[in-house]
Parts: C-alpha cells; structure tokens; sequence
C-alpha cells in the first residue's frame, strides 16, 4: 500500500527542500519509489495546477483523501497580533491549513529548525512558532499535548537546512512503520544523540585547547571562534554533507543550527567567555572539572599541535 505525503512550506522558507534534492544513495526519486510513495504534493516537485492543489489539499483537510505523513517546512507564523495575515495561501493563515491538515495526518514532520522550533522569527514582529514547540517551551502551533493518528507527536528534524539523510532516514522508517526513538524535542535520537563535536577532524586540537583566533588556523574553534559543535547534537561529522564535508571540516564554526534554541542573539563567529573560559561548556562538563583539566591539557599538548603540524 502507498504511503501519501503532502508537503507544505510556511514561513517563507524553502532550505530544507532544497537540501533533501541533493539526498544520493538513494536520491529522491528513487527513494519514493523504494518506499511507495505518493506525493501528493510538493511546491517544487509538484506540477498539478493551481486548481489542482487546491482541489487534493481542500479534500485532505475535510477528510475525503486519506494523509499519511504531512510534511511542514518552515515556521509557523502568528504576526500581526495572532491573526497569522503575514503568511497566507488563498487568503487563509497558512498556521490554519496547516492545524487543519496535522489533525488528518498519521504522521507529522517538521522539516528544518523553523518548523520544529520557530527559529529565526521567535520574538519578532512575525511571532514564528513551531508546530510543537517554541525553541525549547513545549507548545506552539499544535499545543503540547499533540498527537498525530498514528500516535506519535510531532517529529522534529532540526537542522538549518535538516540533512537530507535525516529526511530519508525519516521517510523511510514512516513507510516501513519502524519505530522511532525521540529525545526530549522529539528528534531522532538515531541522528541528534551525538554530539556534532564527535567525529570532527579538530577534536585532538580541542582536547589539548590549541585554540584557533582567527580563520584560516589549524585549531579548535569552539574556544573562540563560536563553534558549538561541543554542545548540539547532530551528524553533520558523522554523516558528511554531500558525502564529502562538514563546516568544522572546512574551517567554518558549527552555528548549532540544529538545537532549539538556534539562532542565538550573539554573533556566530564569537565563543562568549568570562575571563577566557567559554560560558557555554562542553555538554556534560562542569565548570571546575574543566577548569582542572584544560590547564593541564594546554601544558601537555603535544609540539606537532603547538605547531599546527599535520600528523603524517
């Protein structure tokens, strides 16, 4: 039997459909087709008319077409004053339909850290929200006690875009009913359980705190460079962008863009610390504990990482 999906963009954001065209192995196409599934509708994959789409997505909200897995990406948006006017589709708040379509579906799917948390817009004059919660608040649009036909609440799949491994990872567990383990906000735990520092090419840079201060170094970035790759979870050094890279593989700082609380109000590119010593530590460690520890580390560093010498 088919598996439906219907996938609707709001807040204006369309990142994480563009990261999930760039899945291989299998690619999209192939992935619908191994996992049976009837797309419904896509705003880029999609070539039904206007009438069309109007016509599949009135008949999921009043029940007359079956809805497996509705798939939402971006934030939901509440502004001006909760009316939802600054986000429409045919003259009605996309937060509405999509309320509407998430009490037919079996399944729910934020795709990317706006839909899931709000992201950028929390706070603003636009009021995002996502469906389940606002960053790390349990609510948003669908309310906390939420959950879809099929029993489940919302899964979450963070990511500033979400990686296309995760979308597939999703889909097909969804299709072949394998169950999902959820964290606290109710992600894979199969994707975000690991820190995004595990599996990072500098981490005997950060173990040792040789410390990078500017770009184009060879050193850790989480001591001042604003890498949060020490504190979210994801896979972005466990499952390689585009099968080849990651941004701290690349010299660039881990933005966190897959925890709730993403985007953070200081500036990407700066660790906040207090008399050196970042404020945000590593997950798990306690202040004194480090203090001890990385003093000594920094002593016993190895030449060949004083030096920033690659290890032949």
């Amino acid at each position: 039997m088919s598996v439906s999906v219907y996938w609707i963009q709001a807040g204006g954001c369309g990142g994480d459909t563009m990261s999930f065209l760039s899945a291989s192995d299998p690619d999209v196409a192939e992935l619908f087709q191994a996992c049976d599934i009837e797309l419904l509708w896509h705003p880029s994959l999609s070539n039904h008319s206007p009438a069309r789409q109007r016509e599949i997505t009135e008949g999921l909200a009043a029940g007359r077409i079956p809805l497996d897995v509705l798939v939402v990406e971006g934030a939901m948006v509440f502004g001006p004053d909760g009316s939802g006017g600054y986000d429409l589709r045919d003259g009605r708040p996309k937060k509405d339909l999509v309320a509407d379509l998430a009490q037919r579906a079996r399944f729910v799917v934020a795709a990317g850290t706006c839909a899931a948390f709000g992201g950028f817009g929390v706070g603003d004059e636009i009021d995002a929200r996502g469906l389940q919660f606002v960053r790390t608040e349990p609510g948003g649009l669908l309310g906390a006690g939420f959950r879809s036909a099929g029993g489940l609440p919302v899964l979450n799949l963070s990511g500033c875009p979400v990686h296309p491994s995760i979308l597939a990872s999703a889909f097909t567990s969804l299709a072949m009913g394998s169950p999902i383990q959820l964290d606290a906000y109710q992600r894979p735990v199969d994707w975000y359980g690991t820190l995004v520092h595990q599996g990072c090419t500098r981490n005997e840079y950060h173990e040792y705190r040789v410390e990078e201060s500017e770009f184009g170094e060879k050193g850790c970035l989480f001591f001042h460079m604003g890498c949060h790759g020490p504190l979210v979870g994801g896979p972005c050094n466990k499952t390689l962008w585009n099968e080849r890279s990651s941004k701290t593989r690349a010299g660039v700082s881990c933005f966190g863009c897959t925890d709730p609380t993403f985007p953070q109000r200081n500036p990407f590119f700066e660790t906040k610390n207090i008399e050196g010593v970042p404020v945000k530590l590593p997950r798990g460690v306690d202040r004194a504990h480090y203090l001890a520890y990385k003093g000594m580390a920094a002593a016993a560093a190895p030449q060949r990482l004083v030096e920033r010498k690659t290890r032949v």
